[in-house]
């Protein structure tokens, strides 16, 4: 074996590469324990000596953190996982962003799960960024699940499981462009027409109709909607406010009101006369009327068929519950559209609609304050330009 030079640590002699003859494995002593190299007299056997004698002689007879050297993706993974499903949580439960790492390291596992966590460098995360361009994923999806994994190392480097060198390498690693990759562009999120709207609103079930109606009249987001909640109403003045128990920014210590005019407050009415603490938008309740309205139309004689409910399952897979999910509120939305051949369309879009007509009427601050914006670039987004205005200038001055 060739001599290790090491000025800062001259005074050390290097341990013997040696064979173990019952498992015939080349081998050295570090710090009072065997280390294998593999098979005895390999090239593969003498670099990993190298490597490992090199780390010990620079450490002045110490070696680095062993757990540091050999834990893997895998085990990286699962100490991550188990800290965001207790980190990302709202009102007790996991909430997106954890079901978004979840995915991420599901895409990660199968390439590089068995592999020492020290070797998952900038090229090994541009390939399971690759991999996401072939699952067709746009830009901005694939964009935010490689910030994910960012995240994911500099978190185990922070709790020393691996050496800061990792995430600092990872961090060289700069976002898909646009217009500068095979990925996908999704299409901007627009206002969906009034018309449209209306034409979807005949063919959905009384409740769900409600909440698109309120949220049309208050700009709020969908999830708002859905969590609404007669304790969450303050009814003291002629402007109700409503501040949601839960909301996007809360976590940022930002409070959230959201204003009700006659409009809104026309379509709550009926939904406040309830427990305080209950939902106002509940499936359950949609799901009474519509058997109510089945049964009021039925054709078979009362006295023969079915009586309402004993056709029912007695452990139903899936029941009616208390509260409305972003989801299923926009299924509901989508069953509507695709069976009456309507333009398909989601509720978030309804943001953008309301956001859109309060800029053109009462100026970009307003839309800022009723969307409870704290900068006025992100209301921007929401709100698209009145180009009637501009066009209407231009033909006056040709």
């Amino acid at each position: 074996m060739e001599s290790f030079t090491m000025s800062n640590a001259s005074f050390l002699r290097p341990p013997k590469y040696r064979r173990h003859k019952a498992k015939g494995l080349a081998v050295v002593t570090l710090n009072g324990r065997d280390i294998y190299l593999g098979k005895y007299n390999s090239a593969a056997s003498k670099q990993e000596y190298q490597r490992l004698v090199g780390e010990w002689l620079q450490g002045g007879g110490q070696l680095r953190d062993d757990r540091q050297t050999e834990i893997t993706v895998s085990e990286v993974m699962a100490a991550y996982v188990r800290f965001a499903r207790g980190y990302y949580r709202k009102n007790g439960k996991p909430t997106r962003e954890y079901e978004m790492i979840v995915e991420s390291c599901k895409l990660i596992k199968p390439l590089y799960g068995r592999c020492r966590a020290v070797d998952f460098g900038p090229l090994s995360l541009k390939a399971v960024r690759q991999v996401m361009i072939g699952l067709d994923h746009s830009r901005r999806y694939i964009n935010k699940n490689v910030d994910r994994v960012k995240r994911m190392f500099k978190w185990a480097a922070a709790e020393e499981m691996i050496p800061a060198s990792i995430p600092q390498a990872l961090s060289m690693v700069t976002g898909l462009r646009k217009g500068r990759t095979e990925a996908r562009e999704n299409p901007p999120v627009l206002p969906v027409d009034d018309s449209v709207v209306d034409a979807t609103l005949a063919h959905l079930p009384e409740v769900v109709a409600d909440m698109v109606r309120f949220q049309r009249a208050t700009g709020c987001r969908p999830n708002e909607v859905c969590q609404l909640r007669p304790c969450d109403v303050d009814r003291g003045g002629d402007v109700w406010t409503y501040r949601p128990e839960s909301h996007k920014t809360e976590h940022h210590g930002k409070t959230r009101v959201i204003l009700c005019g006659p409009k809104a407050q026309a379509i709550l009415l009926k939904y406040l006369a309830r427990d305080a603490q209950a939902y106002c938008f509940r499936p359950c309740d949609s799901e009474a009327k519509r058997r109510a309205s089945k049964h009021a139309t039925r054709i078979t004689p009362q006295a023969t068929g079915n009586r309402p409910g004993t056709n029912r399952k007695r452990k139903a897979k899936c029941k009616a519950g208390e509260m409305y999910s972003t989801d299923s509120y926009r299924r509901a939305i989508h069953r509507a559209c695709d069976k009456h051949d309507i333009e398909k369309w989601a509720p978030n879009r309804l943001r953008h609609t309301a956001a859109t007509e309060i800029r053109r009427e009462f100026g970009l601050e307003a839309a800022q304050v009723i969307l409870g914006h704290s900068s006025a670039d992100v209301t921007q987004v929401y709100a698209e330009r009145d180009l009637a205005k501009g066009i209407e200038v231009v033909r006056k001055i040709g």
